[in-house]
């Protein structure tokens, strides 16, 4: 089937999987932590349950990326699905038969999350050679890759909320193993990797020097390149207040405030929709903005009003509503990230590279979700929301600093470069 498919074809198909994919991730999302609330467990525990679904997140990027390079693009984006949909049904099969215990899910939710960051990275790389087949600029590109992850939020958290609402939080996640089944099947019918020109392939894809030394290469990269030393300690930070928010303050707000799991699948579908316009539209207008300036106006914005609303306590309409500005300001960024980091690795190292960054980026994730669990038990889930509205603002003002920040600005074009290469100037998120 895929031989048959046009170079646009192609595209499609790995944007339509990238969709698939992170459906079933969302809805994860959404029904994990209403079956540990629904076994009598606490906000803690919620927060503990976090951790554990984004830990294997941050060891599966540095590991897993030399590894996908090996395993080839294609391979490691159906497996990783594969992987993920197996311990999802697992889950309610244990419980309906002989008895779920919480460290049982706790190891199935780590096992489930350990193989994402590989997949993710496998089907960045396979973008922008598809995209250059296709004749489609690198930006427009990368806007409709973040378009689709974005997709996939207003799709599966409306979705999953109303499958918790209606089956339960087990018969949700054995739903949404055969999203992760349906993944692997798209994957393997319709995505191949773009053809490689015989005259670049010992340019594009040198001998692997082995595992260990391959993983140490790509983190040489990161920490010698200066804006992508800098933009992974900022995006680490967020990602913390952004796990906060989403894994654990946002369930406990929608069961305290908002009416249960099915407030929450419309709260967070309605800023998946917002972002997917948003990541839509600017990926038709990137080329023609300044990066710097556009990044940390939309990243204010990309936390601010959705933090605010909980924090005053506000009810349904007014955290939709603020969900919806959001979600358009984060549209933007991860076009702007994805062209900067596209422009700045070398074509060899992406795989990697994207583990590493991806990893670094997630590091906080972890201790977020857990480190809002316990606030929220200490101090209230309101007040847990006014904190870290406060630490986001601060924080995302950091780009106007100057410095290597301005390296995000797209480099001038030169005469040696074609079109769809990356720019390597030497020195990620």
């Amino acid at each position: 089937m895929a031989a048959h498919l046009s170079p646009r074809g192609r595209l499609r198909a790995l944007l339509a999987v990238q969709v698939v994919s992170r459906v079933g991730n969302v809805v994860t999302t959404v029904a994990v932590p209403f079956a540990v609330l629904a076994r009598g467990g606490s906000a803690t525990d919620v927060g503990i349950t976090a951790f554990m679904a984004t830990v294997p997140i941050v060891l599966g990027g540095p590991f897993g990326g030399a590894l996908v390079e090996r395993v080839g693009f294609v391979r490691s984006s159906a497996w990783s699905d594969v992987i993920s949909g197996a311990t999802l049904l697992a889950m309610p099969v244990l419980a309906w038969t002989v008895g779920l215990p919480f460290w049982a899910l706790l190891a199935l939710v780590f096992v489930s999350g350990l193989f994402d960051m590989p997949g993710e990275s496998a089907r960045r790389v396979l973008l922008p050679g598809l995209a250059t087949a296709a004749g489609v600029p690198l930006e427009r590109a990368v806007g409709h890759f973040e378009a689709s992850a974005r997709l996939s939020v207003l799709v599966g958290a409306p979705v999953g909320g109303v499958l918790v609402a209606a089956l339960g939080p087990m018969a949700a996640l054995a739903c949404t193993a055969l999203v992760f089944g349906a993944a692997a099947l798209l994957t393997a019918l319709v995505v191949r990797e773009a053809p490689t020109p015989v005259a670049d392939v010992a340019a594009v894809a040198p001998e692997s020097a082995g595992y260990w030394r391959d993983i140490a290469e790509g983190f040489r990269f990161c920490v010698r390149d200066p804006f992508f030393r800098l933009i992974i300690a900022l995006v680490l930070v967020t990602n913390l207040l952004d796990a906060a928010r989403s894994t654990t303050l946002l369930p406990l707000y929608a069961d305290e405030r908002l009416g249960g799991a099915q407030s929450l699948g419309f709260v967070t579908g309605t800023f998946g929709g917002a972002a997917f316009l948003g990541s839509l539209v600017f990926g038709y207008v990137a080329h023609r903005v300044p990066r710097r300036i556009t990044f940390v106006v939309c990243f204010v914005l990309a936390g601010g009003p959705s933090l605010l609303a909980p924090a005053l306590g506000l009810g349904l309409p007014w955290v939709l509503g603020a969900a919806a500005l959001s979600g358009l300001a984060a549209g933007a960024l991860n076009p702007i990230l994805g062209a900067v980091e596209l422009e700045r690795i070398p074509v060899h190292m992406r795989a990697r590279v994207f583990g590493l960054l991806g990893a670094g980026s997630w590091a906080g994730i972890p201790l977020g979700g857990l480190l809002a669990g316990v606030a929220a038990d200490g101090i209230g889930v309101s007040m847990t929301f006014g904190v870290v509205a406060c630490i986001y603002t601060v924080v995302t003002l950091a780009p106007l600093l100057g410095g290597s920040w301005r390296l995000m600005e797209r480099p001038a074009p030169s005469l040696g470069d074609r079109a769809g290469e990356p720019v390597y100037t030497g020195g990620h998120e």
